[in-house]
């Protein structure tokens, strides 16, 4: 198994650290005012940060499964609405088959999927409604078709002057899914990227440039992430490295992961993630 380093602790900490500071803000403290309030934050930062472990580490334990060498995670602490950019880990090593990617590609999504959807319906059973002009300022949420179908289910239908104020707990698994749907785009070496390669080898390159000149179009009408998103993802690079063993062709299993993991996308998928009231 990788060692823990110093490095890997540190940002962990910090990460946990800023997602607590974060989540306090968000239920009204004033840290500098109210430090010994500080720990109001730890429902949103525990929510926040098992999802992204579950992420990782079923990355990490895939690919241990399959003879690719990877780092721990490696958390990401930032000043930004969440408290992070999130996390990652490093291959070391080529990846051996289009089984084995599709096993590393779909493991992360899918368990930090299965962990979003938990925290949603816990977070949407605590969470308030409220009449529509109780809201001054904040951030409007975009819904996904899976998360519009469980605030339906849990908090019903809502009258046209009222709103959600999500619990904690509810807005990390909102953030889970949003994240979840980012990682399976099929575009370069982001997990959805690992999944098409799979499926249609070179041919992924195409993909992934038409996609990103569709993010590029929706950054101009939609929502302007997605142009960020875009140039990132073109920078990073749109081709995908070769497996081993091309030859090797995939079984039904990880057919039906594969299409398991684009049904995912479909669902968490939010055309306009973030509005500011």
């Amino acid at each position: 198994m990788e060692k823990i380093t110093l490095l890997h602790v540190l940002l962990f900490l910090l990460t946990l650290f800023s997602t607590i500071v974060v989540g306090a803000i968000q239920t009204g403290v004033d840290i500098l005012k109210e430090p010994e309030r500080i720990f109001n934050g730890l429902p949103f930062a525990l929510t926040l940060i098992t999802i992204l472990m579950a992420h990782e580490l079923s990355h990490y334990f895939t690919s241990r499964k399959h003879g690719v060498k990877a780092t721990l995670p490696y958390f990401i602490p930032a000043p930004t609405i969440i408290g992070t950019f999130g996390a990652f880990i490093k291959m070391k090593s080529p990846i051996i088959s289009r089984k084995s990617l599709i096993d590393i590609g779909a493991s992360g999504p899918i368990s930090g999927f299965i962990v979003s959807v938990i925290a949603t319906i816990i977070g949407l059973n605590m969470s308030e409604v409220v009449p529509s002009g109780k809201i001054k300022n904040g951030l409007n949420l975009g819904d996904s078709i899976l998360f519009s179908i469980l605030s339906r289910l849990i908090i019903g239908v809502l009258p046209a002057d009222a709103d959600v104020v999500l619990n904690p707990v509810a807005f990390a698994g909102w953030i889970g899914l949003f994240v979840t749907s980012m990682n399976l785009i099929p575009v370069g070496q982001l997990d959805g990227g690992h999944i098409a390669y799979a499926f249609i080898g070179e041919k992924h390159s195409e993909l992934s440039f038409i996609l990103v000149i569709m993010m590029f179009i929706f950054g101009l009408f939609l929502w302007e992430g997605w142009t960020i998103w875009a140039i990132l993802l073109y920078v990073l690079g749109l081709r995908h490295p070769p497996v081993i063993y091309w030859e090797i062709p995939l079984d039904y299993k990880r057919r039906f992961i594969g299409i398991i993991s684009m049904i995912i996308f479909i669902l968490t998928f939010i055309p306009v993630p973030f509005k500011i009231i």
